[in-house]
């Protein structure tokens, strides 16, 4: 099993930054891709930015330039860094990974989301 800790998350202005955190933990073999997924109320979990193993990012159109996700293998953890936050941005953020077992398998791991609220 891997567990999933996010930090981060909290009450900003529009305009204002916040930096999330996630720290995989547990028995692990080998995280494969990491991300953060977003779920507003009254929508769909959609994807904010994931990051594979080497280090190549993928961003959602709606947080291009705003949104950096970066990563250390090593420490297992994932970084993203939302600056210029707007209201649309107010939702649960939830941390991923893509776990690889010793037998080949891979198996998805969610953390338990934390509250991203941009408001003035």
């Amino acid at each position: 099993q891997v567990q999933l800790v996010e930090s981060g998350g909290g009450l900003v202005q529009p305009g204002g930054s916040l930096r999330l955190s996630c720290e995989a933990s547990g028995s692990i073999f080998v995280i494969l891709g990491m991300g953060w997924y977003r779920q507003a109320p009254g929508k769909e979990r959609e994807l904010v930015a994931r990051i594979t193993r080497g280090g190549t990012p993928n961003y959602a159109d709606s947080v291009k330039g705003r949104f950096t996700i970066s990563r250390d293998v090593a420490k297992n953890t994932v970084v993203l860094q939302m600056n210029s936050l707007n209201p649309e941005d107010t939702a649960v953020y939830y941390c991923n990974a893509m776990h690889l077992t010793t037998s080949r398998t891979q198996s998805d791991y969610w953390g338990q989301g934390t509250q991203v609220t941009v408001s003035s």
